[in-house]
């Protein structure tokens, strides 16, 4: 599937450019220094993360109370709060001249119906409605496989270089999921892709006192061939354009 393109242009890569990174596993996470080395290769990063893993809580904001912000130097910033939050204090307060916004490396794939769940996306979705233009990157795992962030980063360099020189479209935003591969493994093609609308199948363990676990499989899930999902299970890396309006 062929991106689209916008009027406006994405400013050139310099290494001056600024750029914010966030997540949703919390600021120490391996997936984040992955992109933050990824991110070194195309600008100046400044990490604005949630102080402790945040996975899971969607575009949920701190609306009632204080959002408090905290140095760990080296242009890093943690913020007790969400994802979203992240992005809001991030543009606002600590880095107004960003031109992109990058959420990652997610610990876990955020194929088809899992962007509307996952904070990695939230902080890039959030970022997009106040007018910056973002990639959200997550990393699929399979069962009893470890990551290899070095290698994760390499994918990841290779694809920003790319993307922030595209077009730039108001409201849209860019999705990345790379595949788990082994050693061994050649290298992954990268395919623009659709969106998979299937959710993850309802499946849950009962224990005794009542209480339910979620209990699916996350690779039994539908997949519509030639979507996201299909892309990302089949060892490629799938990049989806999500247009917000």
């Amino acid at each position: 599937m062929k991106v689209l393109c916008g009027r406006k242009r994405s400013p050139q890569v310099t290494p001056s450019m600024k750029l914010l990174l966030s997540n949703d596993d919390g600021i120490d996470a391996p997936g984040l220094q992955a992109l933050l080395r990824a991110a070194r290769t195309i600008g100046e990063p400044v990490v604005v993360a949630p102080a402790g893993p945040q996975s899971g809580v969607s575009h949920a904001v701190t609306a009632h109370g204080p959002v408090r912000i905290e140095s760990r130097g080296d242009n890093h910033f943690a913020v007790y709060g969400t994802p979203a939050d992240c992005a809001r204090v991030g543009l606002l307060k600590i880095v107004p001249d960003a031109k992109w916004v990058l959420s990652g490396i997610n610990h876990g794939g955020n194929l088809g119906a899992d962007v509307h769940y996952s904070g990695t996306v939230a902080a890039v979705r959030e970022a997009v409605l106040h007018g910056w233009p973002g990639v959200a990157v997550s990393h699929y795992r399979r069962e009893k496989m470890e990551f290899d962030w070095e290698r994760a980063g390499n994918w990841v360099s290779r694809i920003l270089a790319d993307l922030v020189v595209r077009p730039i479209e108001a409201g849209l935003f860019y999705n990345v999921n790379l595949p788990h591969l082994g050693p061994s493994d050649d290298e992954p093609e990268t395919v623009f892709c659709t969106l998979d609308p299937h959710p993850l199948p309802l499946s849950y363990r009962h224990e005794e006192g009542g209480e339910l676990f979620y209990d699916g499989v996350y690779r039994s899930r539908e997949r519509t061939r030639g979507s996201d999902v299909d892309v990302c299970f089949g060892g490629r890396i799938a990049v989806t354009a999500i247009r917000l309006f």
